[in-house]
Parts: structure tokens; sequence; C-alpha cells
């Protein structure tokens, strides 16, 4: 993994910033959440993805990431 790897993938999260994207969270053991949020923010290290569930009951989740995890494909993500 290089730097200008982790800086295209920067640039391109900070651009989709407020758009709707369906992230597929990797939990090991063939354990597989999706989930549907919005890119909240994106800060050099990390960036935040606000989740809402649907059960009504439960509140929405502010979920952080680093940049590598999409490069190592922990997470995947696809606009909504």
């Amino acid at each position: 993994m290089q730097q200008e790897d982790v800086n295209k993938v920067r640039a391109s999260v900070h651009q989709q910033c407020g758009s709707r994207v369906m992230i597929q969270l990797d939990r090991g053991r063939n354990k597989i959440d999706v989930q549907e949020g919005v890119i909240q923010n994106a800060y050099p290290s990390v960036f935040t993805i606000l989740v809402e569930d649907t059960d009504p009951d439960n509140p929405p989740q502010l979920l952080s990431f680093s940049y590598t995890d999409i490069i190592t494909r922990e997470i995947r993500m696809r606009l909504c």
C-alpha cells in the first residue's frame, strides 16, 4: 500500500461527503453486515458515516473508518 493510494481514496471520499452510500462491513468469520448511511465528514486519517437503523427504537450510529479499510477491503462502499 502506497501513500498515493491512500490520497486517492481520501480525495474520493471527501468529494462524496453528504452522499448516501451502502456499506458492506467484513466482521470476520464469514460475517458480513450491510448498512446504508450518509458520509458525514472526511478527516485527514478517518471518515465518518451516519447509519440509521431500520428499527425506530434504535438511535442513529456514527461509524468511523480509516481510508486503509477501503484499500484492504475491510469495508466496501457503493453510492446509492
